[in-house]
């Protein structure tokens, strides 16, 4: 423990080796990113139609029209994947666990429970209200995740804490799926929105959107070198002057409102929070000054390129990026279960 204290504390002081490298081959992916998001999809855009429907306001073809249709469900792609990486990074720091992402501690499925009863019980539509159902769900199931994590001896344990999370995601899974299936006028709403689609962005959406967001980074960049004391141990970080408990849950809120405002506008997609802070922690190391903004950019790129494969892959429809994420996800995610045996945060 003593060494990687040490080792953690020098990391505090110098930039992670390789992070212009990762950092400027993240910008040029992300911009790849959103250009393909762009061009492709049931209709391929040509280069000159893209021009026209990006500089040209004028012009009123159909490439033209079809790329600015594109460009808000681009965007809102882009801040769903960072939300969603920062969110994997706080709730991996917060729990102490490699392998927690807001799908796996169950907080996506509160929120979902309480978007879907909002649709099939006060008939809700907007943007707007799916958001505030959606924080009060996933702030509820994280609550609720973690108390039940920290019954018993030891405390909130990492591998306490996702059995809880897996249990309780199950539960309300249930819960959902008895909602819904007595309201046929319900089912079709919600059966788009739970896939988890980017496809529906709208400019209303991304504004309703872009608080929360700033707000939840805010909170993240603000604990990053807390939590870093935090990954020390909590006697070690309570020693150097960190107060845990107000940090958890501070940086818990953080992550909450990350993943249930981009739950409630995109549906419930997993994986991107834990794949894109595993591939920084990878290239980078653990200093979370660096990990939770370069999440940000892996998760919108990881985002973004699903969808894009997802819109591909479906030829004349689409297949919606919540499938595609699940189906990069799954695999890894069982890769980083049998190596984290051997090391745990």
């Amino acid at each position: 423990m003593n060494s990687s204290a040490t080792s953690h504390h020098h990391q505090g002081s110098h930039i992670p080796k390789h992070f212009t490298l990762v950092l400027t081959i993240g910008i040029v992916l992300l911009g790849v990113c959103a250009v393909a998001s762009l061009l492709f999809g049931a209709r391929v855009i040509r280069w000159n139609e893209l021009i026209d429907g990006l500089f040209n306001p004028n012009i009123d073809s159909f490439g033209a029209n079809v790329v600015r249709k594109r460009v808000s469900r681009t965007i809102f792609s882009l801040f769903c994947g960072a939300a969603l990486g920062v969110s994997g990074a706080l709730m991996q720091s917060v729990t102490r666990n490699p392998l927690a992402d807001p799908s796996i501690l169950g907080v996506n499925t509160g929120a979902s429970l309480f978007v879907v009863c909002g649709i099939a019980l006060f008939n809700i539509t907007t943007a707007n209200e799916y958001i505030w159902l959606a924080l009060l769900g996933a702030g509820i199931t994280a609550v609720f995740v973690f108390g039940i994590g920290s019954m018993g001896r030891g405390g909130a344990t990492p591998i306490k804490l996702v059995l809880a999370g897996a249990a309780t995601s199950a539960a309300l899974s249930s819960l959902v799926s008895a909602i819904l299936i007595p309201r046929a006028y319900a089912m079709d709403q919600m059966r788009f929105w739970q896939v988890g689609s980017v496809g529906s962005a709208s400019w209303s959406s991304i504004t309703t959107f872009i608080p929360f967001l700033l707000i939840g980074i805010l909170i993240a960049v603000i604990t990053a070198p807390a939590l870093n004391a935090l990954a020390l141990g909590d006697e070690a970080a309570s020693g150097l002057g960190v107060r845990t408990g107000v940090l958890r849950l501070v940086a818990a809120l953080g992550g909450v409102i990350l993943c249930g405002a981009a739950t409630a506008l995109a549906g419930p997609i997993g994986f991107i929070g834990l794949l894109s802070t595993h591939v920084i922690r990878l290239m980078l190391g653990p200093d979370l000054r660096y990990v939770i903004p370069m999440s940000a950019l892996a998760g919108a790129i990881i985002l973004t390129l699903s969808d894009v494969c997802g819109r591909l892959i479906g030829n004349t429809g689409e297949v919606e990026v919540g499938i595609v994420t699940a189906f990069i996800g799954a695999p890894i995610l069982i890769l980083l279960a049998i190596k984290s045996k051997v090391r745990s945060l």
